[in-house]
């Protein structure tokens, strides 16, 4: 026993957490999440729904699954954000034509205004995460960023757990 608690207390210093992936992956998201909500507050919009926003944007038309898919998150996180969207006016819901259980969602008017008019305060929130690098930096954390979520692709399915 008390080996074992020996080699658990090692490891813990083997291995700090500004060390730790996960960890700081989790705090650059904290980061970035604060810099966002100063930047952003007066568009009343969180991250996941001007993602949401964006990718409408970039689809036109989609269901919520292929919807949660697009944001990596799932299907009852998406729901709720889109009931809240709509309840706005910046998304339309709509039952599919094809599959009643399904619904259609569609950016309105006043949602690509909103997307627009705070198209500059989301790109100061993206570029000040990562403001302390050089260009060069950033770029390499971007490109490294990309590939070890395109490693994990795999694991963003409907039914991952929310963040």
């Amino acid at each position: 026993m008390i080996e074992k608690a020996a080699e658990s207390e090692a490891a813990k210093e083997d291995w700090p957490l500004l060390e730790r992936p996960g960890f700081l992956a989790r705090r650059l998201h904290q980061i970035h999440v604060s810099l966002f909500a100063e930047r952003c507050a007066e568009f009343r919009i969180t991250p996941l729904q001007y993602s949401l926003l964006s990718a409408l944007s970039e689809l036109g038309e989609a269901d919520q699954t292929r919807l949660a898919r697009a944001v990596a998150i799932d299907r009852t996180t998406t729901t709720g954000a889109l009931k809240r969207l709509e309840v706005r006016g910046l998304l339309r819901r709509v039952t599919s034509d094809r599959d009643r259980r399904s619904q259609a969602c569609r950016m309105t008017p006043a949602g690509a205004a909103l997307l627009a008019a705070m198209e500059a305060a989301a790109r100061s929130a993206h570029e000040a995460t990562v403001e302390p690098l050089n260009p060069e930096e950033q770029a390499t954390l971007i490109g490294l960023m990309k590939r070890a979520v395109a490693a994990h692709e795999d694991r963003l399915v409907s039914g991952m757990p929310s963040t």
